[in-house]
């Protein structure tokens, strides 16, 4: 029988191709790319090995593992030999990846400028193909106490309640706010509905002297600011 005839598992390769056992005697970082994703996958198909098929993932995004973490279960799911199952073992490793680097990313003691937010928040928001809102809480210092995610919404926006925004402030004992969100269309113009809810919170905030100190749009590499703009 041809070696293309029958499904390839890991266990079935010669022991200097298998990733597991790689990882195992010679550490993690000995991986190649490919070969991580063959763990996360166990198996290729028919006609190709786990590292094989993984390579051939690889290769549709240029190889850039930023550019495959976007990709859909559905979108996976059109490889031949990834199903539902590795499809998802794919996506939730790489998710685990970029909550990682969230983790690790340099947290901001002080917010000095409107480049300090971005530094924060790109990594979180900047290449998501959704929505999401965030808001940064600051001290009298404007150190930033926590971050919070408030709501989350499809490709074209998001919907904000004050009221969330505000009673997280009073919770954290924050002085001032500053919001933030993304836009998955990579478009860094604020749109109508932008401008009138960075107003409506501004107000509100004034009423519980909390101040609005800037409102950023992100995107995966470049970010609009409000307050540059004197637009606030």
């Amino acid at each position: 029988m041809s070696e293309f005839n029958s499904s390839f598992s890991i266990k079935e390769w010669n022991e200097d191709d298998r990733p597991r056992e790689k990882l195992l005697v010679k550490g993690k970082n000995t991986l190649s790319d490919a070969e991580l994703i063959a763990i996360l996958i166990g198996s290729g198909n028919r006609e190709e090995s786990a590292v094989a098929l993984s390579k051939r993932i690889l290769a549709s995004v240029d190889h850039q593992i930023n550019t495959l973490g976007k990709l859909s279960v559905k979108q996976l799911m059109r490889f031949k030999g990834i199903g539902e199952a590795k499809a998802i073992s794919i996506v939730a490793g790489l998710e685990l990846g970029r909550r990682r680097r969230d983790e690790d990313a340099p947290i901001q003691s002080k917010i000095t400028s409107s480049r300090d937010v971005f530094t924060i928040m790109s990594s979180i928001i900047g290449d998501l193909e959704h929505e999401e809102f965030w808001v940064l809480y600051l001290n009298n210092s404007n150190k930033v106490l926590q971050k919070k995610q408030i709501s989350i919404g499809g490709k074209t926006g998001t919907l904000v309640d004050p009221r969330i925004v505000f009673r997280a402030a009073l919770d954290f004992g924050a002085t001032s706010i500053i919001l933030t969100h993304n836009h998955p269309s990579g478009s860094l113009n604020p749109s109508q509905s932008d401008r009138v809810l960075t107003n409506k919170l501004k107000m509100a905030g004034e009423s519980l002297d909390i101040k609005l100190l800037d409102h950023l749009i992100i995107t995966e590499k470049k970010y609009y600011s409000f307050a540059d703009e004197n637009i606030l």
